[in-house]
């Protein structure tokens, strides 16, 4: 019983920790999707539109007596909630990556978890007393995340050959994107950090808004459809030519369709952890 006791406690931790795993995939392949042409604003719309589709009948069934009503204050938070992480979160960072690399986006995404503390104190959201060890240990953290980010983004080490690249150094920075010019990466990292900036605020109102709506899956399938209808009039002005819309049996179809696969696993899973996390 304890030791059952003990796993369900870590059982959160470990979750965010393989999430981490489900990241590294979708920053690779979207990446690599954008480079071949293919519009963030579209990407956006896809992924949360077959995000709703598929999420709706799960929420629908499993939440059919527990669901709370709808009222005005929560169908403002929900309106909130869908501006700040699919159309400011998501575009913003498909920009910076995209001026970036996979590598370097992923890695300055390791901020959130400091912006969110900061955040989160400053909403008075969190408690701090410097005696209490929990306390310490989260200071502690944000200072070696905010030195991290900040050694990504000021240090440019030497470039380390290994034994089976062919091409060079030269080659090997095209291919990772760390061959741009100073202003296109800075501009890359100022959309990046805003992003984890956007998506720290989603984490405390999520947090907030499933206290009065403790309904997962039907929040989930409200934030995924809210976000359909705010990005899609942001790409219909952004993207004026329809053949950004096109999509066929290539990389922008297999983009769309791990991230609607990982969107669906991650929203859910983050509905249930963020309550026990904060």
């Amino acid at each position: 019983m304890e030791l059952a006791g003990r796993w369900r406690k870590l059982m959160p931790y470990m979750a965010m920790v393989f999430l981490q795993f489900g990241f590294a995939g979708m920053f690779l392949i979207s990446v690599a999707s954008l480079r071949q042409g293919m519009s963030h604003y579209v990407l956006v719309v896809y992924r949360n539109a077959v995000a709703a589709v598929i999420m709706a009948p799960f929420a629908l069934w499993f939440e059919r007596k527990t669901r709370p009503k709808m009222t005005l204050s929560l169908f403002y938070k929900i309106l909130a909630l869908g501006l700040l992480e699919p159309v400011l979160d998501q575009n913003f960072f498909y920009m910076g990556a995209k001026n970036t690399s996979a590598t370097f986006s992923s890695a300055l995404t390791n901020v959130l978890p400091a912006v969110t503390f900061v955040n989160a104190i400053l909403l008075r959201m969190e408690r701090i007393s410097i005696n209490e060890r929990r306390s310490q240990a989260k200071i502690a953290g944000t200072m070696i995340t905010v030195a991290g980010a900040a050694v990504m983004i000021l240090f440019s080490g030497p470039v380390v050959n290994f034994p089976w690249s062919r091409h060079g150094s030269s080659h090997s920075a095209v291919a990772d994107g760390t061959s741009h010019s100073s202003g296109r990466m800075l501009m890359g990292i100022f959309m990046i950090l805003f992003s984890c900036f956007c998506w720290s605020l989603f984490f405390i109102l999520q947090s907030y808004t499933l206290r009065s709506y403790p309904s997962e899956l039907s929040l989930t399938t409200l934030i995924c459809a809210m976000g359909v209808a705010q990005s899609g009039a942001l790409a219909l002005v952004m993207e004026r030519d329809i053949k950004a819309w096109a999509i066929g049996f290539d990389m922008r179809l297999f983009t769309a369709v791990y991230s609607v696969r990982f969107f669906f696993w991650r929203r859910s899973l983050l509905c249930k952890l963020i309550p026990n996390l904060l």
